[in-house]
């Protein structure tokens, strides 16, 4: 009888610290960090939504995505993201890079061909393709591409539109974010707000 009784006690003690963690730190918990960050950071809380010009979000500024047709071929008329690894490209479920090294024969044929079909596109040597434009990020997620991606862009971008190539690459120049606090990382530009400002520009 007195085992019995011990044992219900603990068991009425673990279940009551159960419910009271769970509502503590499960619920309370939850809910004081979701209104923290809602009424300090609501953008970046919202998954840093970005919004055309009626105010329809139309993805993140923290995950890229492809700017291509129905058959996979990228529209000249955008500026591309890099290649991805995430699953069928740019997958947030699937996140991650190839996870191949640099002197894999897969990575280096897939380098070759990207190169040559990205120097056939932008009508430009191979030796002037930047390194980012022809490599996946590790996360497969990345939305930025570097300055010099950007603006090995612009000339092909401005002659699909019928636009000034100036006024193409300063627009590229306009949307350089630069390194963090002024030293960590690289400039970089968001190709989704990049290709937003693109079509306000076009109209």
């Amino acid at each position: 009888m007195s085992t019995t009784r011990t044992t219900l006690r603990t068991a009425g003690v673990a279940l009551r610290a159960m419910v009271l963690f769970t509502l503590v730190l499960g619920i309370g918990y939850t809910a004081v960090i979701t209104g923290i960050g809602q009424l300090a950071l609501p953008w970046q809380a919202n998954g840093s939504p970005v919004q055309d010009e009626r105010g329809d979000a139309v993805g993140s500024a923290l995950i890229g995505q492809s700017w291509t047709d129905a058959a996979g071929d990228p529209l000249p008329e955008y500026f591309q993201s890099r290649p991805s690894a995430a699953g069928d490209g740019y997958d947030g479920g699937a996140s991650s890079g190839s996870n191949l090294g640099p002197e894999n024969a897969d990575l280096v044929a897939a380098i070759g061909e990207r190169r040559a079909s990205t120097a056939a596109f932008e009508d430009v040597a191979i030796s002037d393709i930047p390194a980012d434009a022809v490599t996946a990020s590790a996360s497969g997620l990345d939305p930025h591409i570097s300055p010099a991606s950007a603006l090995l862009q612009a000339d092909r971008v401005a002659r699909t539109r019928g636009l000034d190539e100036a006024t193409v690459r300063d627009l590229v120049e306009s949307h350089i974010q630069p390194r963090d606090l002024g030293f960590l990382g690289e400039p970089r530009v968001n190709v989704l707000e990049l290709n937003l400002a693109l079509d306000a520009l076009s109209r």
